[in-house]
C-alpha cells in the first residue's frame, strides 16, 4: 500500500497548486488585456498624429495647391520623426500619397480606398506596406473647408509588442512574490491544523471517525450528544429505538424534538442514574458535561434500556414473596395435616372429618366466592395470590363485598391493580397493626371503576400531582431495584387507554382508577 502523504505535504501542494494555476489564468488574462490596452493606446496616439498633420497649415495649403514643393512630405517627415510613428502618409482624395517614409512611393495611388473622405475620424489594425500596425486615420480638409483627403499615421505592432514586454518583468515579480507569500502561508496553516487535531494525519482522522461511527452505533447503549447551546450534534442507532427518533434531525434543540415532560428533564438536565419511563421502555439516563481544555463544548447522554430487567426484579420479587407466604402456609398445613393424623390415629373418624370439612371449607370458599364476583379469572387468581401475600406480610387484604366485574377487563388492568396493591402493601409495610388494604372493583356508565386504599400515611396534599412521575419516591430505596416507578407505571397505562386516576391527600392512601370500556368489548 502507498503511504499516505503528510496533512502539511497536502496542504502546501494543493495550495500552490490552486496558486499556480490562477497565476497562470491571471497572467494569461493578464497579457490578453494588457495587450489589447496597448493596441487601444496605440491607435489612439495614431490617430492624434494623424489629426495634428491634417490640421498643420501647411499640409492643407500644399494638398490643395497639389504640393509642387514637396513640403507635405518635409511636414510628414519631421512629425514622424519626432513622434517615433512608423509612417505619416498624407493622401489626396484621388488616393494619390503626398508622403510616406519610402520616397518611391510618393506620387503612387493606394490600393484601398480613402474612407476618411466620410468627415470622420477612423482607427484599427492596418496590414500595410511597412508590416501590421496600429493605424489612425483623420479627414484632411483644403483651407476652404472642403474634404481634401486624408492622413494615414500607423505605429508598427514589433513597437506595441516591446512595450508589452517591457511590463513582464513586473508582473513576474509580483507572481513570485504571491507563490512565496502562498507558500508561508501554507506552511502556517498546515502546522496550525496539526496542532489543532492533534498531530494526527489525514487518514488517522478518517480511521478514527469511522471507528468511532462503528463504536457508537453498534453499542446497545444510546448516546445523545448536545453542543454548548443545547443542540443535537449525534444521535445513535440505539437512542433513536429507545427514544422513537425516527426522523430526529441533527442542529435542532432538545426542545424542538421533545414534548415537555419528564423525558425532556431528564435529558436536558445533569444527573446520573436518572429514572424515566416512556411509552415502551424502563430508561436509565446519565448526563455529562464534555470537557476539552477545561472549556465546556456541550454534554453527552447516555441512555441504558432496564426494561426486561426491570420486569424481571418485579417479578422475582413478586415470585419471592409469593414463595414466602407459601413456605408460612407450608408450616400451618403441617400441622393440620399432624392434627388430623393423630385424629385418626385415635379413631375419632367423625371429629377428624369435621375438621377436614372446617379447613376445606376455610381455602376453597374463599376462592370460591371472589371468582364468582370477579369475572376474569386472571384478575380473580392475581388478587388471590396479593392476599396471600399480604397475609404473609401480617397486612389484611380484602376485596370489597360490593366489588362486581361481570365482564372481560383490558390487559393493562392487571399491571394497573397488581401496582397499585403493591404500592399499598408498600404503604403500611412499617405502620402499627393494624394493616389493611381494601381493593374494590366495579363496572358502572361503562367504565370500569377501581379504588385501592390503605390505612398507611397516604400522599401529602402537596405531592398529589408528583407522585405519578417516573423516579419519585418517598420511599427508602431497595437493593437492586429502583423505586418510584409502579405509579408512573400505572398512570402511563391508564392516560393511554383514555382513563384518569386520582389520589386522596392522607391520612391513608386512597386511588381511584376509571377505564372507559364498552360492554362486551375487549380492548
Amino acid at each position: 500500500m502507498r503511504h499516505p502523504r503528510a496533512l502539511s505535504s497536502l496542504i502546501l501542494g494543493y495550495v500552490l497548486a490552486i496558486l499556480v494555476v490562477t497565476m497562470v489564468l491571471g497572467f494569461a488574462l493578464y497579457t490578453q488585456v494588457t495587450r489589447d490596452l496597448l493596441d487601444r493606446y496605440s491607435e489612439r496616439q495614431a490617430l492624434s498624429v494623424a489629426e495634428a498633420v491634417a490640421a498643420d497649415p501647411a499640409v492643407r495649403a500644399g494638398i490643395a495647391g497639389g504640393d509642387r514643393t514637396g513640403a507635405v512630405q518635409r511636414v510628414a517627415e519631421d512629425v514622424r520623426t519626432a513622434s517615433g510613428a512608423a509612417y505619416v502618409v498624407v493622401i489626396d482624395r484621388d488616393g494619390i500619397r503626398h508622403s510616406h517614409p519610402n520616397p518611391a512611393l510618393v506620387g503612387r495611388r493606394i490600393e484601398e480606398p480613402v474612407i476618411a473622405l466620410d468627415g470622420r475620424s477612423h482607427v484599427g489594425l492596418d496590414a500595410g506596406s511597412l508590416g501590421d500596425s496600429a493605424n489612425g486615420k483623420a479627414p484632411l480638409r483644403a483651407p476652404d473647408g472642403t474634404l481634401a483627403g486624408e492622413v494615414s499615421v500607423g505605429i508598427l505592432e514589433t513597437d506595441v509588442s516591446q512595450h508589452f514586454w517591457a511590463e513582464v518583468p513586473t508582473l513576474l515579480r509580483y507572481t513570485g512574490a504571491a507563490l512565496l507569500a502562498g507558500t508561508l502561508i501554507a506552511l502556517v496553516l498546515a502546522r496550525r491544523l496539526k496542532r489543532m487535531t492533534f498531530g494526527l494525519e489525514l487518514h488517522e482522522l478518517a480511521s478514527l471517525l469511522q471507528e468511532r461511527e462503528a463504536t457508537l452505533h453498534g453499542i446497545r447503549e444510546g448516546v445523545v450528544a448536545f453542543d454548548r447551546q443545547g443542540r443535537l450534534t449525534m444521535v445513535n442507532d440505539e437512542a433513536r429505538r429507545l427514544l422513537r427518533w425516527r426522523s430526529a434531525e441533527l442542529g435542532r434543540t432538545l426542545d424542538e424534538v421533545v414534548p415537555e415532560g419528564r423525558l425532556r428533564e431528564v435529558l436536558g438536565g445533569d444527573g446520573i442514574d436518572q429514572i424515566v419511563l416512556t411509552d415502551e421502555h424502563l430508561l436509565v439516563a446519565n448526563r455529562m458535561p464534555v470537557r476539552v481544555r477545561g472549556r465546556d463544548v456541550g454534554s453527552v447522554v447516555t441512555l441504558r434500556d432496564r426494561t426486561e430487567l426491570e420486569a424481571l426484579l418485579r417479578e422475582l420479587d413478586s415470585v419471592t414473596g409469593l414463595t414466602d407466604a407459601l413456605r408460612a402456609q407450608q408450616h400451618e398445613f403441617s400441622n393440620r395435616l399432624h392434627v388430623l393424623s393423630v385424629l385418626v390415629g385415635m379413631g375419632d373418624q367423625e371429629e377428624a372429618m369435621a375438621y377436614l370439612d372446617e379447613i376445606s371449607a376455610g381455602s376453597t370458599g374463599q376462592a370460591e366466592e371472589l371468582r364468582s364476583r370477579i369475572a376474569p379469572a386472571s384478575l380473580a387468581a392475581l388478587l388471590l395470590a396479593k392476599i396471600t401475600i399480604a397475609a404473609e406480610r401480617d397486612v389484611r387484604l380484602t376485596v370489597s363485598e360490593d366489588s362486581r366485574l361481570d365482564q372481560p377487563a383490558p390487559d393493562a388492568l392487571l399491571t394497573i391493580v397488581g401496582n397499585l396493591v403493591d404500592n399499598a402493601l408498600d404503604a403500611v409495610a412499617d405502620t402499627p397493626a393494624p394493616r389493611e388494604v381494601v381493593v374494590r372493583l366495579a363496572h358502572d356508565d361503562g367504565a370500569i371503576a377501581v379504588s385501592v386504599t390503605d390505612s398507611g400515611p397516604g400522599v401529602p396534599a402537596g405531592l398529589a400531582e408528583r407522585v405519578f412521575q417516573d423516579g419519585y419516591t418517598t420511599k427508602p430505596s431497595r437493593s437492586g431495584l429502583p423505586r418510584g416507578l409502579g405509579l408512573a407505571l400505572v398512570h402511563r397505562l391508564v392516560v393511554r387507554l383514555g382513563g384518569r386516576i386520582t389520589v386522596a391527600p392522607g391520612p391513608g392512601g386512597a386511588f381511584d382508577v376509571r377505564l372507559p370500556v364498552r360492554a362486551g368489548e375487549r380492548p
